[in-house]
């Protein structure tokens, strides 16, 4: 279950395929060889693709909001076993190696074992509230949105492509910015940052987001995980991103004859570099746009990260975050320093108390409600278009989800756990709440 959320948990982006260790993560052949396949070398299950690993080098060194608060930046390697299946096989909970920074394995003490593997997930809690969840779909919709407004007429059919898919999301940003990243917001409370902490983490995020990253299929190939036989995300999020693209093109050729005419739509081309500004990130983040393709590939961007990408990463967050040691919060505790000075009474010592947990809870299930009326990804009851080929495109683009929905349906029915966050017929079209 632990290696099962990396691929289909509420953050299911930092799981990447290992093909060499890195070297400040010591990990020999002799620690690991009783949890691989007989007979079989770390180096060589290295070669053959089957060791992953989830690195939170982003957190290292970010401070804290409290003395009684304490902050990890682990590395965790993972291990496809023969069923296919993920599992952790060891974790060394700081990014120095050292003998204050053991690297724990499945064969320690269970207490040192489970403990490690709480540090992992409440790591892995902040670095998706802050990177997956605020930032890369949240507050880049909300860049695409003001760069829409600020240099699209009404009338430019992107405009109208793209109204949909910004409903609410200024507003729910406010409320956010107001309510739970301020400084001695909910974030602080639940968490073991506060506003500093938090624009450290986000400009360190910011420094490796490009545009390519975006882009879902090579997002995925660039893990390495465009192959994983059980990582649901990446199979559903690529159908939905393959609909989507189809659509928009489909939208695009119909208002744009030629390439010629994207390069001469000044208000297209002012819209990217307001984008791009918006990112504060130009030079990794401008795209010329000067085809037909690129355009349509740019506005899949912008349909999928606040459609598909944000209910990937919001709508599980209630399932996987009501357990609090499953991932907790924060740690009232620091990571031990030795193996076998752990006990029970240390964990439950080092987990969230009852006013944070019961504020996770809350905040963790308001956060995963549809709107009372929701619109779903392929619902467009404004008709901004009037146009009967682009009426025509929307039905197909309807069939064609519904057609996505019916395979994961069927695909769940041999599932012990159902993956359906990505189902079209659960995405909300923007990024709402």
């Amino acid at each position: 279950m632990f290696g099962y959320q990396f691929l289909n948990g509420c953050n299911p982006v930092m799981i990447r395929k290992c093909e060499e260790l890195p070297k400040n993560f010591p990990v020999t052949d002799e620690m690991v060889k009783g949890f691989l396949k007989k007979g079989v070398t770390l180096q060589e299950e290295l070669k053959a693709g089957n060791i992953y690993i989830a690195d939170y080098k982003i957190l290292d060194g970010v401070p804290t909001s409290s003395s009684q608060r304490y902050l990890a930046a682990p590395i965790c390697l993972l291990y496809k076993d023969r069923l296919d299946q993920i599992v952790p096989i060891a974790i060394q909970l700081s990014q120095t190696p050292g003998e204050t920074s053991p690297i724990f394995l499945p064969s320690d003490n269970e207490y040192d074992w489970m403990l490690a593997k709480m540090w992992v997930k409440s790591a892995d809690f902040i670095i998706h509230q802050l990177v997956t969840h605020l930032l890369k779909t949240h507050l880049i919709s909300e860049v695409f949105e003001m760069a829409m407004y600020r240099q699209l007429s009404a009338v430019h059919p992107v405009y109208k492509l793209l109204k949909p898919h910004v409903r609410f999301t200024i507003a729910i940003n406010a409320a956010a910015r107001e309510n739970l990243f301020n400084k001695g917001g909910i974030f602080s409370q639940i968490s073991s940052i506060d506003v500093d902490g938090m624009d450290t983490v986000m400009q360190r995020a910011m420094e490796t987001l490009t545009y390519e990253s975006l882009c879902f299929p090579e997002a995925i190939t660039d893990r390495g995980m465009e192959d994983e036989p059980k990582y649901y995300y990446g199979k559903d999020g690529k159908k939905i991103w393959e609909t989507i693209n189809c659509f928009v093109s489909t939208v695009v050729k119909i208002y744009y004859d030629s390439d010629e005419a994207v390069q001469n739509d000044t208000e297209i081309q002012e819209f990217v570099k307001d984008v791009s500004f918006g990112m504060n990130n130009s030079d990794k983040f401008q795209k010329p746009l000067k085809t037909r393709e690129d355009l349509s590939e740019y506005l899949t961007v912008a349909i999928f990260t606040a459609s598909a990408q944000h209910s990937a990463v919001n709508f599980g967050q209630f399932d996987w975050y009501a357990c609090i040691p499953n991932s907790p919060s924060t740690m009232r505790k620091p990571p031990p320093e030795q193996k076998g000075q752990v006990d029970m009474k240390y964990i439950m010592e080092s987990l969230p108390d009852l006013k944070c947990s019961s504020l996770v809870l809350a905040t963790a299930w308001d956060l995963t409600r549809f709107q009372k009326k929701e619109l779903f990804l392929g619902m467009y009851p404004e008709m901004c278009f009037t146009e009967q080929p682009v009426k025509e495109a929307i039905k197909n683009f309807q069939m064609q989800l519904d057609q996505v929905t019916n395979s994961i349906k069927s695909r769940n029915k041999g599932l012990t756990i159902k993956y359906c966050y990505l189902s079209p017929n659960k995405i909300p079209n923007s990024v709402a709440i």
